[in-house]
């Protein structure tokens, strides 16, 4: 009787943890047309079917200073670090701070735009540490040599383009997941 109950409670609680969830979130309206780029990606949730740890995520806007990343040591069962970045580092010590985390915490790196520098695509390759790299792009590479680094990149996981009509125009070299995210008003 008592395993039924506790059943009973935990199908209970089950449910109302999936019905708390709020009303689901609205299209955004893209960028103004005279804006050549639109850089702003927003707030970033990272869902990763595969990891089934219970852990916590912890976002920045920015590569968090070595005192910030300190700090996060105390938090508990920390997991993952996203880092939802404006732009990119341009070099490798912009980047060496993020190497106190160690190896068993995963750094997420949401990022939009081409590296604007070769320096800047193999600065990720420099950092000790677990990096996953998400590109948000408004259109194909501007060049050869842009994909040849990009393929260099150890840790660029998928890279998501803006395009509208979705084509893979330009990407065939990339060998990397490639995505399409279109915003509809």
């Amino acid at each position: 009787m008592n395993a039924r109950r506790y059943a009973l409670m935990f199908a209970a609680g089950l449910m109302a943890g999936c019905m708390a969830a709020g009303p689901p979130l609205t299209a955004q309206s893209p960028a103004p047309a005279s804006s050549p780029t639109r850089t702003v990606l927003g707030p970033t949730l990272v869902l990763d079917p595969t990891d089934l740890r219970i852990g916590t995520t912890v976002q920045f806007a920015r590569v968090p200073s070595r005192n910030e990343l300190h700090d996060l040591q105390q938090t508990q069962s920390l997991s993952r670090v996203v880092l939802a970045l404006q732009g990119w580092p341009g070099n490798y010590g912009e980047l060496q701070s993020l190497e106190q985390l160690g190896q068993e915490t995963d750094v997420v790196v949401v990022i939009p735009g081409y590296p604007p520098t070769r320096e800047a695509a193999e600065a990720w390759n420099l950092a000790n540490v677990r990096v996953r790299i998400v590109m948000v792009v408004d259109g194909p590479p501007p060049s050869s040599t842009v994909v040849a680094d990009l393929n260099g990149m150890r840790g660029l996981e998928r890279v998501i383009a803006r395009v509208d009509p979705p084509s893979r125009s330009g990407f065939e070299r990339l060998q990397r997941p490639l995505s399409f995210w279109k915003i509809v008003d």
